[in-house]
């Protein structure tokens, strides 16, 4: 078995064993630190424009991004060196492009880092040699000037975040497309077998599409026929949506586009902005509804722009800036909904929630807090915590509809701080992270509830996409989050119905087949803060946002894979290790019966798939990877029958769409976007690929 060794900066720092406490050397006879104050000013300046848009000014961290300084960066930092220090820096940042920087530059925010956790300057400057214990000196206290430091750095994050903001802003490229047709209800609830009006395709969440030019026998004959450089910088995860020979594309930078869907020809734009400020949680979905697009936004509003012109039609600001919109929208009734992320800080001063919006007007409509607050059904899950430390529970996947039963449905991710020990919650069950919502989209009125993952504690959501499906009278919903469990429901009722295995898994000793319930590990149930944990799958994710794909003329449930594990630390950090039995391949995709959940075929690989799968009536699956591979199997048996080799890593959602009698599939290459990255990123250190090349490929059969 192997072991990364390259730690990620953002999410897999600190990879020893907890044995130093904050205040472990007394303040009056620390020693002086082994750099400048010129060289610690030098190192702030760097650490702004490469790092703070991830780790924050202040140090603090945010999201994946762990803390660089104070009590839980010294316990475990706090008898390691400072060349380990350095050497762990240099190794692995600027995110997903370790080793980019200079030694100087490495060794001027190894200074600044050391001053942010209280250690004086001296006379010598640090060359990144100098290997001094930092408990000797250094308290892990953050200086005042230094801890109030707030707000994002614009720009930051390197070269490839700033250049995105170079770009003008606005209505960048008028348009007057004379043939819309307006989006009806009955469009979305029936779709064209042309058109892809939303994420996943339908409402029941398949990304599927029935057409079926292209299919086994002539796969093998697909060409390019068009491409589209997009906006670099940011993390890029999108999907395009086509309605009538219209292709309407997000980018970064809040950045919308029209494009002829048959040519490529630029329609419209708007660059709405703001520019992102770091490769994380990139927008993963836009909406369309009667004459609008619509889109949630980095920071965390709702776009209604007209779809003919690309005018502005209406904005809404959702929550503060602080927070954040990743995972699209969904247009039903009329209203769109969207959630909502960046509820990680404690003390909260709000939670996060899921909330509906006038699609003509952008009046907020209703609004559902995915918390329990006190006072409220379930608040005893958390224990006695205030509300004020009751964080998480963020919705990052748009949700799916039944509009038989008129009711969506969304997952919800972890509760935060990810470890139990951490958060004082105890073995409570933390609703309503990590669970299944069933709303009425009228009035936001929870109908059921189904807790996936009660107290989980490792990084593991069950957050991403809800597929409905029927059987006869059956009428289930299934899903599949990080421990790579794949969930069945009784979408009516709520009622667990069935779970299968799909990777390898550590964390639970046992799924109680009639509540669902799962069982954990003794270790996980008993952690002290003090404990290292392992988990399989890590924080990667067994299956994380590239998401699945029914098969509807198979029954079969296509299943984008990964396989890797972490040592968890006391401070959230983690060491990476190959999942056993995978031979150290990362990727696997997988096809189960949709109505038994028994396996039918699988195939794996060194690199892990990060586009979603889309399948089509030509009984063909098409998914991406991070190694540049973009391929067709035949979904019957996984048997790859066409791939072909793309500028950057294959990231995002692929689709199938029609013009003028037509087949296309076009897919999205991207970089950015949390553990699905940063894990191959560090692990898989043959792969070579670009840092830039964000773009659109559009292929299809020969013309005759």
């Amino acid at each position: 078995m192997r072991i990364a060794n390259k730690l990620g900066l953002a999410a897999a720092l600190l990879a020893t064993t907890a044995l130093g406490l904050v205040g472990a050397a007394i303040a009056q006879n620390l020693a002086p630190g082994p750099f400048t104050d010129a060289q610690a000013t030098a190192g702030q300046n760097a650490y702004n424009g490469n790092c703070a848009a991830c780790h924050q000014p202040n140090l603090s961290g945010a999201d994946e991004a762990l803390p660089l300084a104070g009590e839980s960066f010294f316990r475990t930092w706090g008898p390691r060196s400072s060349a380990d220090l350095y050497n762990f820096i240099r190794s692995s940042m600027p995110y997903g492009r370790g080793g980019s920087l200079d030694n100087k530059t490495y060794a001027d925010i190894t200074a600044f880092i050391l001053k942010g956790n209280g250690a004086q300057a001296g006379t010598a400057t640090f060359t990144g040699a100098q290997a001094v214990k930092l408990r000797t000196i250094a308290d892990g206290k953050i200086p005042q000037a230094i801890a109030r430091s707030r707000g994002i750095t614009r720009g930051g994050g390197g070269d490839d975040v700033a250049a995105a903001g170079a770009a003008h802003w606005g209505l960048t490229q008028p348009g007057d497309i004379k043939n819309y047709v307006p989006v009806t209800d009955a469009m979305m609830r029936h779709p064209d077998d042309a058109d892809w009006l939303m994420a996943r395709r339908n409402y029941q969440g398949w990304s599927f599409s029935p057409l079926k030019q292209i299919d086994t026998s002539n796969v093998k004959n697909l060409q390019l026929k068009w491409t589209w450089a997009m906006n670099e910088g940011g993390a890029s995860e999108i999907t395009p949506i086509i309605h009538n020979g219209v292709m309407f594309l997000s980018n970064t930078s809040n950045t919308i586009q029209a494009l002829n869907a048959k040519t490529g020809e630029l329609l419209w734009e708007n660059r709405v902005g703001p520019a992102p400020t770091r490769a994380y949680g990139g927008m993963r979905s836009i909406g369309i509804w009667g004459d609008k697009v619509l889109f949630n936004s980095i920071d965390a509003k709702i776009y209604a722009l007209d779809a003919r012109t690309g005018k502005m039609v209406w904005s809404t600001t959702i929550a503060d800036p602080t927070h954040s919109n990743t995972g699209g929208v969904i247009v039903i009734n009329g209203k769109v909904l969207s959630g909502l992320t960046g509820c990680a800080r404690r003390p909260a001063p709000d939670h996060c929630f899921i909330s509906a919006y006038d699609v003509n007007t952008g009046k907020q409509l209703w609004k559902f807090t995915t918390v329990a607050l006190k006072g409220t059904p379930g608040d005893d899950t958390w224990g006695n915590l205030p509300d004020a430390q009751r964080a998480g529970a963020e919705t990052w996947i748009a949700g799916t509809y039944d509009p038989d039963s008129n009711t969506t449905y969304w997952g919800t991710a972890q509760a935060k701080p990810w470890r139990r020990d951490l958060r004082g919650s105890g073995s409570g069950a933390t609703l309503y992270a990590n669970s299944t919502l069933a709303l009425d989209p009228d009035t936001g009125k929870l109908k059921w509830y189904f807790s996936h993952a009660p107290g989980e504690s490792l990084d593991l959501d069950e957050v991403f996409e809800r597929v409905l499906i029927d059987h006869g009278d059956e009428k289930s919903l299934l899903t599949i989050g990080k421990t790579g469990v794949l969930w069945k429901l009784d979408r009516i009722t709520g009622k667990f119905l069935n779970a299968k295995e799909t990777v390898f898994q550590n964390v639970y000793t046992g799924i109680d087949m009639k509540t669902g319930t799962p069982a954990y590990r003794k270790d996980i149930v008993n952690q002290k803060v003090e404990d290292e944990l392992a988990s399989c799958p890590g924080p990667e994710g067994g299956h994380d946002w590239p998401a699945t794909s029914y098969d509807q003329p198979n029954d079969l449930m296509i299943l984008p894979l990964s396989q890797s594990c972490v040592l968890m630390q006391s401070s959230g950090s983690q060491l990476y290790f190959e999942m056993p039995g995978t031979d150290g391949n990362m990727g696997r995709l997988s096809a189960y019966n949709a109505k038994t959940l028994e396996p039918v075929w699988s195939f794996q690989q060194r690199a892990p798939f990060l586009t979603g799968v889309l399948s089509t009536g030509g009984n063909l699956a098409f998914v991406g990877d991070f190694d540049r591979t973009f391929r067709a199997v035949d979904v019957r048996n996984g048997k790859t029958l066409w791939k072909v080799r793309l500028g950057t890593t294959v990231q995002g959602y692929p689709v199938s769409f029609a013009v003028d009698g037509k087949q296309y599939v076009a897919v999205p290459t991207g970089l950015g976007g949390g553990s699905p990255e940063a894990k191959p990123t560090t692990m898989l250190t043959e792969v070579r690929r670009p840092a830039n090349g964000q773009a659109l490929y559009v292929f299809a059969l020969p013309d005759e």
